[in-house]
């Protein structure tokens, strides 16, 4: 996940490799949920996830390809830098959430569960207390001026999990994403309304723990 949101904004040129020529099926696709719509509830409604993955995630996905099939095209560098930011933009989107589907599970299969473990050891290292950490970690995603992200990322220079967030869709490019959770108002307003924090509270208990710790383990190799 990192190293495609760097090829994409750190290095835009391989969008000229990588682009689906005119004719072919677009590069990028929808990923699958891996649930129904309505798994996740009472904590995220069916109605929201299904408009946040069909109508959202779409909407990047479909921007993604048009820039890149864009900048294949453009005829001079200047065409090309005009790109940079619907690249970054929709690139990061897409990005950002398909992380985020599997960042999410249902608390029949396990979300919102942090069993003793690298990742339970690395949060109470790193923070004091699994409570302290989301109490940290929940009052600095809703502090985010209109829409962004917060994250739990792992500094590969310090070796340790630090809180970071970051504007619109920008992915996370200075940590490895651990957790990521959607604070644009798409992702919760139809059932929390404007109270972030009652969401923040919520989306706990489905937290996939399990992929978190498996993405840690990755990050630390």
């Amino acid at each position: 996940m990192l190293s495609l949101a760097r090829s994409i904004i750190a290095r835009p040129a391989l969008a000229r490799t990588f682009a689906a020529p005119s004719g072919i099926a677009s590069l990028h696709t929808l990923p699958d949920l891996p649930y129904p719509y309505n798994a996740l509830e009472p904590y995220i409604s069916g109605q929201i996830m299904e408009l946040h993955h069909k109508k959202h995630h779409q909407t990047y996905v479909n921007g993604l390809n048009a820039a890149e099939e864009s900048y294949a095209k453009a005829p001079s560098v200047k065409q090309q830098i005009a790109l940079q930011s619907a690249l970054k933009f929709n690139g990061g989107g897409h990005i950002n959430h398909s992380l985020f589907w599997k960042n999410l599970a249902p608390t029949s299969e396990g979300g919102g569960k942090l069993a003793d473990g690298l990742l339970k050891s690395a949060i109470e290292r790193d923070f004091g207390s699994i409570e302290n950490f989301k109490t940290k970690f929940n009052a600095a995603t809703a502090a985010i001026q209109g829409s962004g992200w917060g994250w739990l990322g792992y500094n590969p220079a310090t070796k340790k999990l630090e809180i970071v967030t970051t504007a619109n869709q920008d992915p996370l490019l200075s940590h490895a994403p651990i957790i990521g959770v959607d604070i644009w108002e798409h992702a919760f307003y139809l059932q929390y309304k404007n109270v972030k924090p009652d969401y923040l509270n919520a989306i706990w208990n489905v937290i996939n723990f399990k992929e978190a710790e498996s993405r840690l383990a990755e990050a630390q190799k």
